[in-house]
């Protein structure tokens, strides 16, 4: 168990952030945790490709240290995310400047006194360790992660706004309370379920939860940053990676919705099974932004997708009409949830 004893003044500034980095570590985590084997569902199909990209792609190599890593990671390869919503490329820059007295302070912590082989050149040569690892992250993100994030997005900005909403109405006992099993609050201690026994202390601080759709790799709390505690829990909507990729139309016979709306607005409508942005939508169907926004005019237009702003961001979802149209003339999509929506497709609702 990990036991943290949390201050009012940092329950008081209970947070939550969404992060890719996070999401890319844990992800790492859960292939680790099964080996050989393919992850559970809903990760199955995700497991494959991504085992495809660390076996296939040499640029992606320097992230195999994250399953080297057995119980322990120091917290500076898995930084706090700088803000509410920050881009893979905001928080690999981050991670790149990572200051060398910091590395030094963590690794000196080792549970071992001296760090592993795999450690060491981040003490020896911690601005080239930090690059290459910073270059390989990318290059697994391109591949193993950003074909999924549009829909993994997707549901991160609904758990998002549906803790955000319970945060305002209820307060951050309410939130806390009702996170996960394996994260139990009891004034003033959280606890995190977990194999090993730690307690700490924090103390006019910060609490920042990070919902994360692989948390179910590894339940991560990260506790050296001076002003924030940060712990991730497993947000709802992790069935979005059930699919090699976003429904498709039938294989057979004649697709009915693309005879009638067009093949390009069968495809977005379908896609709409979540709540999602432009640029997710555009990520996750594989077509340029600008084309994707000339079929939700079309489709707004039409009254079949509705368009709400949430945060910065502005997220498109299914009316009536439109989910009507796809459960009776196509592939049912993936869930049933209409949407808050955007121009601007950067930042995710705060939970302040």
């Amino acid at each position: 168990m990990i036991r943290i004893q949390l201050d009012e003044p940092t329950v008081a500034r209970t947070r939550i952030a969404i992060s890719p980095l996070w999401e890319t570590v844990c992800g790492l985590y859960l292939l680790a945790r099964h080996g050989d084997a393919p992850p559970p569902w809903p990760y199955t199909a995700w497991g494959r490709r991504a085992r495809r990209v660390l076996a296939e792609v040499p640029a992606a190599a320097p992230v195999r240290l994250y399953l080297t890593a057995a119980t322990w990671l120091p917290d500076f390869l898995s930084p706090v995310p700088p803000t509410a919503s920050p881009s893979i490329e905001e928080e690999l820059a981050g991670l790149r400047a990572t200051a060398p007295e910091t590395i030094e302070e963590q690794l000196r912590r080792h549970p071992a006194g001296e760090p592993p082989p795999w450690l060491r050149p981040f003490r020896d040569d911690p601005s080239r360790a930090l690059d290459r690892l910073a270059d390989g992250l990318a290059a697994y993100w391109a591949a193993a992660m950003a074909p999924f994030w549009g829909q993994m997005r997707a549901a991160l900005d609904e758990e998002v706004l549906h803790r955000a909403r319970a945060l305002a109405a209820d307060g951050p006992d309410a939130l806390l309370a009702d996170l996960h099993e394996r994260v139990r609050w009891q004034r003033p201690t959280l606890t995190l379920v977990k194999s090993h026994e730690q307690s700490f202390q924090a103390a006019d601080q910060r609490l920042l939860l990070i919902p994360l759709i692989f948390s179910r790799g590894a339940l991560v709390c990260s506790a050296e940053h001076p002003e924030v505690v940060a712990v991730s829990y497993q947000a709802r909507g992790a069935a979005v990676l059930a699919d090699d990729g976003p429904a498709t139309a039938p294989e057979t016979g004649t697709d009915r919705l693309a005879v009638l709306v067009g093949r390009g607005r069968a495809a977005v409508l379908r896609a709409l099974g979540r709540p999602a942005s432009t640029a997710g939508l555009a990520a996750t169907l594989g077509l340029a932004p600008s084309t994707v926004s000339e079929h939700l005019g079309a489709l707004l237009a039409a009254g079949v997708v509705n368009r709400r702003r949430v945060g910065r961001r502005v997220l498109y979802g299914l009316e009536p009409a439109g989910l009507a149209l796809v459960t009776l003339l196509g592939v049912e999509p993936l869930g049933t949830g209409v949407a808050d929506p955007a121009e601007s497709d950067s930042g995710a609702p705060r939970a302040s």
